[in-house]
């Protein structure tokens, strides 16, 4: 199960909306979805899956994205976290993708089919997840500026998200949302 916010920087003061991410499949696509929030002002984008990992992305009108992931491993095994993982590690993740299948990872002789209900896509996916590393990943300043420094964010545990709010000033209308 994820949450995902959106907290947007006015001249008001920040505004948080609740977003739903079933039509992201690009980090392109999340940063399209973020733009439309607000057009040239701070937009900060919480993705959180069941305190497995958190990630946020930073957008500052049509600067490229900043991306940090509290979990690399962990957000590689989920749909959302793979596409912020492979935007921070790219090509090298990629190159990981690439060596892993052209291995015979399931044990059989090439040409013989699989026995029991082993879904070779999980199996390439876990891999390249294990080959990531299982500790923050990504921009570890991108909040420095907003009142969060990357010590602070590196220590960060259970409930990250509302402590993050917290430090930005935006608790109360991130708990509105959520």
């Amino acid at each position: 199960m994820y949450f995902a916010a959106l907290l947007a920087r006015t001249e008001e003061g920040w505004q948080a909306s609740d977003t739903e991410l079933d039509d992201v499949e690009t980090l392109s696509d999340l940063t399209e979805l973020a733009r439309e929030a607000s057009d040239d002002d701070t937009v900060i984008v919480f993705i959180e899956q069941e305190d497995a990992w958190f990630g946020i992305v930073r957008i500052e009108g049509e600067e490229d994205p900043r991306v940090y992931v509290s979990d690399g491993a962990a957000a590689a095994r989920s749909s959302y976290g793979e596409i912020l993982t492979r935007e921070i590690l790219g090509d090298d993740l990629d190159d990981i993708v690439d060596e892993l299948e052209s291995l015979d990872l399931d044990g059989t002789e090439d040409g013989e089919p699989l026995d029991g209900d082993s879904d070779e896509d999980d199996e390439e996916t876990s891999v390249a997840a294990e080959a990531v590393p299982a500790a923050p990943v990504g921009d570890r300043l991108i909040l420095a500026d907003l009142g969060m420094s990357a010590v602070d964010l590196l220590a960060l545990d259970s409930d990250a998200l509302a402590a993050i709010a917290d430090a930005l000033g935006a608790a109360e209308v991130l708990e509105a949302v959520r």
